[in-house]
């Protein structure tokens, strides 16, 4: 009876190593995703005439799709990034790949609020953007395997939902970090001003964001799962070989999970703002605000989806997100074509719940599925691919929808059919809460 009642005392309670660990994975993630945002954001917004000029001057639609789809291109380097964390972080820890990934990212990042523009350098200015690109993607596709790997593996079994979804929360915490940093840029200055020089001031925030993430990030342990595979290693020196013989299926699956929730979440993080302001004629302060303070909503049915699925189970957790985003992809699109702000915001809003419980538990499923020696590599893979399809291009297919019909509710029905793919794919997973993460 005494034992129960410390175990049920110790699941709800945080020793000081798992706060640390809990603030590491959402400092970090919050950074590199304010970094990727940033880049998401401007790129509907400036980077068309600054990067692709000519372009922008004869077709400005072609230009604008030209520009979501550098969005894109880092994604298909994130495989690529995956692999090598993956590789590294089963062998020498997911620590010091949390560190490295995040320096990674803030360099490419920073380095992009220095690039020189197509008016000054030509076609290099559009290369160089593209090559720093493809540095950010590369980054981000080992980042969020160890930042999950952290959290869930210090979690007590009970609390592994919870404690998975800070690292989750990172996303729309980044988000809101860049949306409201070029909320307040575009409030204070002109928009001469703005596409003159202020668009490079949120990538060079960057450098202090990072020193801050990577101070707290070598203040945590490494995971308490990793040094125990440590201690008892007989398996193979390359885990990919093992990965892909026995638990193919669990890549595939975690992929199509993902698709849904990515490319609904990018088109909040880089379209809706683009379409309000460019196709509606709203005022882009005041869309950047609203969006802004949708994200919130993100960041709440997040965290509510992984402590949720702790006690409603993963895959439950998932179905019942995918079934309220499928719902409203397409009703939203009424709301946000009144050109009304408040309608706008609570558009985006509703949106962000099927969202939050579509993600809060992702960390936790994908830890589970996994043994611990091919964990980092498995879950870092199968998310870069489901970020391939999901969220890659999804701008870029939204603002084609939109040219090619007129009508802004295909992109609702666009969005319908990806959850209902990731509805389908985690309908198909056992769940897995509370196995061994040990094993």
């Amino acid at each position: 009876m005494a034992s129960s009642t410390q175990e049920r005392t110790r699941a709800a309670t945080m020793s000081r190593e798992e706060r640390k660990v809990l603030a590491g994975t959402l400092v970090g993630t919050s950074i590199e995703w304010y970094d990727f945002f940033i880049y998401a954001q401007a790129a509907g917004l400036v980077l068309a005439p600054l990067f692709l000029a000519p372009l922008a001057q004869s077709n400005p639609g072609l230009a604008q799709v030209l520009s979501f789809a550098t969005i894109g291109i880092s994604f298909l380097f994130r495989p690529l990034g995956a692999v090598v964390a993956g590789w590294l972080g089963d062998r020498l820890g997911r620590k010091r790949m949390l560190v490295l990934t995040l320096i990674l990212m803030g360099a490419s990042t920073s380095l992009i609020g220095v690039l020189p523009t197509f008016e000054t350098v030509g076609v290099l200015a559009p290369v160089l953007l593209i090559l720093l690109r493809i540095l950010q993607g590369f980054s981000a596709g080992g980042e969020w395997g160890g930042a999950a790997l952290m959290s869930v593996e210090h979690a007590p079994i009970g609390r592994r939902g919870f404690f998975g979804a800070f690292p989750q929360i990172g996303v729309p915490i980044g988000m809101i970090l860049a949306t409201a940093t070029l909320w307040i840029l575009t409030s204070t200055m002109s928009p001469e001003a703005f596409l003159a020089w202020g668009w490079r001031v949120p990538f060079l925030l960057s450098i202090v964001l990072i020193v801050v993430g990577y101070i707290i990030r070598r203040a945590v342990e490494e995971s308490p799962v990793f040094e125990d595979l440590l201690r008892r290693r007989k398996e193979s020196s390359a885990p990919l070989k093992p990965l892909f013989r026995k638990n193919w299926r669990e890549v595939v699956l975690t992929a199509l999970v993902f698709i849904g929730n990515n490319a609904a979440g990018y088109l909040l993080i880089a379209f809706f703002a683009t379409y309000a302001v460019t196709a509606l004629g709203m005022d882009r302060p005041t869309v950047l605000l609203a969006t802004t303070l949708a994200s919130f909503g993100w960041l709440a049915f997040t965290l509510y989806g992984g402590r949720l699925s702790d006690r409603l189970g993963r895959v439950r957790t998932f179905q019942l997100g995918y079934v309220l985003l499928a719902l409203w992809a397409v009703p939203m699109w009424f709301l946000i074509d009144t050109a009304n702000i408040l309608w706008y915001f609570v558009a985006l809003f509703v949106m962000t719940i099927g969202l939050g419980l579509s993600y809060g538990p992702q960390a936790a499923l994908y830890a589970e599925l996994f043994p611990a020696n091919v964990r980092y590599s498995g879950v870092s893979i199968g998310y870069a691919l489901g970020a391939i399809l999901g969220g890659a291009f999804a701008p870029m297919i939204a603002e084609a929808l939109m040219r090619g019909t007129g009508m802004s509710w295909t992109i609702g029905v666009y969005i319908a059919v990806a959850a209902l793919v990731s509805l389908g794919a985690v309908s198909l997973i056992k769940d897995p809460k509370g196995v061994d993460l040990h094993a």
